[in-house]
Order: structure tokens, then C-alpha cells, then sequence
């Protein structure tokens, strides 16, 4: 049983990584597989008892996370409608490059952290085609983003959907993988970005114009700024909400999509069937990535099978024989998210360590967090931000390796010292 599992695994982890060129998507690769992988379990002799009990713990686990994905999506998919990210977006103005790479790098990695580094990097690739006019610049500041965004996301509960899963799983802390990451996550970013900025000094910012520029959106400058300040603060207040009432995230999650949603009902309720209908967070369920969803259900799934199956903890156990020294070992998983989805490998170490060997807001477990947060920066397929970034702005694959990925390589290794360090000296 655990050769075939493992074969299975890695076929369908290997139809995942080649998703491009199969042209299948993700999702179905990784549904394919839990189903697969369950079925070889529950058909090996063990009892039928016992791998029922398996799947409704791990399903219960998955489930949480997709609840709070599909509600933190909504939320920010009914902001975009209405606008909101203007808010933010209009009060960026200069007229050197130089200065525009330090608002950009700085305006992205706090707002990956509220939002996601996935959401952040759309709205912040799509505001430089307003922003800039020249293709290169465009290209230029669509790598920052990328390396901002998720540096941005990983010491935030739901920036990232990683440290999210740690979080959600026990593994993590809101205040102490903030107070632990925020530093190592801007190092990680700010490397980068100042070699960028010193490279573009002297250089102006060429505009596009903006004739066509002009608001003509349905709604108005007050239900902009309601439905932003409302959205943002039914985000930040999650980790609030988990806090004090120790009830899961998700729950907190859907507890304010459903007050942003009797709230836009009532902000569009005189408007004309046609408009109010654009604007009702009905029609942003419609518009969420929900394949993206399913691929997280599908890839944890196929984990948890190895996970109770003994798969995981042999393989910790054998990396602990081979390498010996933690630090290196998840420096190593960073480094694999650049070339694979971050997700799986997160979600194979909460399988390989327990809560009982490493209790909550360990060494493990906050480095993890970084490193395969911020890994995947290095490639420009190594993570959900760069392949959103890709698409927008059709980045060729070698153009982001010969121009960024030493750059998101330094900025990690200066990240991942500065954790270490702090972590040597107990702060």
C-alpha cells in the first residue's frame, strides 16, 4: 500500500507542477489524486471504522479552510466592484521612478497583509497599466509586486494562504508570527526594492494618458469608501474575532461577509434592477476563483492520506537522520515552493511534525511560515501572486528568472539570516 500511495502522489503532484503544458488544470489533478489516494486506503485491510474517523477529521480541517477562503475572496471581490481600492490607489502620485518603487513596494506589502498576496498583486499590477505607460517600467514593477506581495503575506494570519493554514491549524499565533515575521518579511522585501530604486535613479515616470481615465463607475465616493473601510475592517477584525471568542476563523470569516451583505443590500436597495444587481455580493460569489478552492481542497485531502497512513512522519524522521539541522531543512522547503505550489509542501510538513512535538509558535513552525511564504518569489511560477502577475502582464518565464530571481533570492537568504539571528538571541 505505502508504494502505491506514494507513486500516486507523486504522479498527481507532477500533473500539478506540469499544469501548463498538460493543459489540465490543477484542480482536477489534485481531486483525482485525493480520490485515488482514499480509495487505495480504505481498500488496504485497514478498518473501515478508522479510515472513516480519518477522513471526517481531515475533511473537517479542509473545510474550515475553504470557508474562510471563499468568504475572504468575496469580501475582497465585492470591494473591488464597488471601486474601493481607489481609495488607496488615487493618493499615489510622483514623479520619479526611483521614489514610485518605494510607495509601490511598501503600499503592496501591508496591503497583501490585510488582504492576500494573490488579491494584491492583481490590484497592484492592474493600477501600474494607470500608473505607467512604458511596457518595461510596467514589467519592472510587476516583479517588485510580485516579491512584495509575498513577503507582505507571510507574517499575516491571512495574507498568505500558507500561513493561514498554520494559523488555522493551531501551529500559529496571530501576535506571535506577526511580531516574529514582520521584520525578517520587510528585509525580504526591502532588499529588493532598493536595489531596484538605486538602479532607476534619475529616471522619470512616464504616465499613460488618462483621457479615458474618468469615473464612471455605478457607484458613489461614499459607497466607495463605506464598502473599502467596511471590507478592511471585517478582515483585520478575524484574528480579533479568534482571539476572544476561540471559535475557528472561518466562522468569523462568514459572520462578516453576512453583515457586509445586508449592508450593500441596503446602500443599493433604491437603485435601478440592473445596476443594484452588479453590485450585490450574490453576483461576487460568482466572480471568486472557486477552482482555486477546490484545488486546496483536493491537494489537502491527498495529504491527510499520507499523513495517516505513517507516510509523513517517516519522511520527517528520515530528514532528520540525513540533515540533522531544522533551519536547513525548512530553508530547503522554501526553496522547493519556487518550484512547486507552496501549498502541498506546507501542508506535507503539518503532516511530517506534531503539535506535540513542536507546540504552537515554534521555531518550526514560524520559520515554515516564512520560508514557503516568500520562497516562492524566487521563481516566477512559485507562486499564486507571480502566476497572476504573469498573466496579466504576459512576463516571459527566462525575463523574471535573469531579472529578479537573484534578487528574490538575496532578499530571502537576508530574511531568512535576520529570523535566524532574532531567534538566537530570543527576541
Amino acid at each position: 500500500m505505502i508504494a502505491a500511495l506514494i507513486i500516486i502522489f507523486v504522479l498527481a503532484y507532477a500533473a500539478i507542477a506540469l499544469e501548463e503544458p498538460l493543459k489540465v488544470n490543477k484542480a482536477a489533478s489534485a481531486l483525482i489524486g485525493a480520490g485515488v489516494l482514499w480509495t487505495i486506503y480504505a481498500m488496504s485491510g485497514a478498518d473501515a471504522r478508522v479510515v472513516s474517523d480519518n477522513l471526517n477529521e481531515s475533511l473537517m480541517g479542509t473545510a474550515q479552510i475553504a470557508f474562510f477562503l471563499m468568504g475572504a475572496m468575496t469580501i475582497v471581490e465585492v470591494v473591488d466592484t464597488h471601486d474601493g481600492f481607489r481609495v488607496i490607489t488615487s493618493r499615489i502620485k510622483t514623479r520619479k521612478l526611483s521614489s514610485l518603487v518605494w510607495i509601490i513596494g511598501f503600499v503592496t506589502f501591508f496591503l497583501s497583509a490585510i488582504l492576500d498576496n494573490l488579491t494584491t498583486a492583481i490590484v497592484m499590477v492592474s493600477l501600474m497599466k494607470k500608473l505607467l505607460s512604458e511596457r518595461e517600467d510596467r514589467l519592472l514593477f510587476a516583479g517588485l509586486i510580485v516579491i512584495a506581495a509575498n513577503a507582505g503575506g507571510a507574517w499575516s494570519p491571512i495574507g498568505d494562504v500558507t500561513t493561514t493554514m498554520l494559523w488555522i491549524g493551531g501551529q500559529v499565533t496571530t501576535a506571535a508570527i506577526t511580531i516574529g515575521l514582520i521584520l525578517p518579511s520587510l528585509v525580504n522585501m526591502i532588499v529588493p526594492v532598493a536595489i531596484i530604486g538605486f538602479s532607476l535613479r534619475g529616471k522619470a515616470v512616464v504616465s499613460p494618458n488618462r483621457s479615458d481615465d474618468r469615473d464612471d463607475r455605478a457607484t458613489s465616493l461614499f459607497e466607495r469608501n463605506l464598502m473599502f473601510g467596511l471590507g478592511l475592517a471585517i478582515l483585520i477584525a478575524v484574528p480579533v474575532f479568534k482571539a476572544v471568542t476561540h471559535l475557528p476563523p472561518f466562522l468569523g470569516i462568514l459572520l462578516g461577509l453576512g453583515i457586509l451583505w445586508a449592508v450593500g443590500d441596503l446602500v443599493h436597495r433604491g437603485k435601478e434592477p440592473a445596476t443594484r444587481d452588479r453590485m450585490m455580493i450574490a453576483r461576487a460569489l460568482t466572480r471568486i476563483d472557486m477552482s482555486a478552492i477546490v484545488f486546496f481542497i483536493g491537494i489537502l485531502l491527498a495529504v491527510a492520506t499520507l499523513e495517516h497512513a505513517g507516510i509523513l512522519s517517516s519522511l520527517a524522521q528520515w530528514l532528520d537522520r540525513a540533515i540533522g539541522r531544522q533551519d536547513v531543512i525548512v530553508m530547503i522547503i522554501g526553496l522547493a515552493s519556487a518550484i512547486v505550489d507552496n501549498v502541498p509542501m506546507v501542508a506535507a510538513a503539518m503532516g511530517m511534525y506534531s503539535l506535540e512535538s513542536y507546540p504552537a509558535d515554534s521555531f518550526l513552525w514560524e520559520f515554515l511560515a516564512y520560508c514557503a511564504g516568500t520562497g516562492g518569489s524566487i521563481l516566477i511560477i512559485g507562486s499564486a501572486a507571480g502566476v497572476a502577475a504573469m498573466g496579466i502582464e504576459k512576463i516571459d518565464f527566462i525575463w523574471y528568472v535573469r531579472n529578479f530571481s537573484g534578487l528574490a533570492l538575496i532578499g530571502y537568504v537576508g530574511g531568512a539570516l535576520v529570523y535566524l539571528a532574532q531567534h538566537w538571541l530570543g527576541l
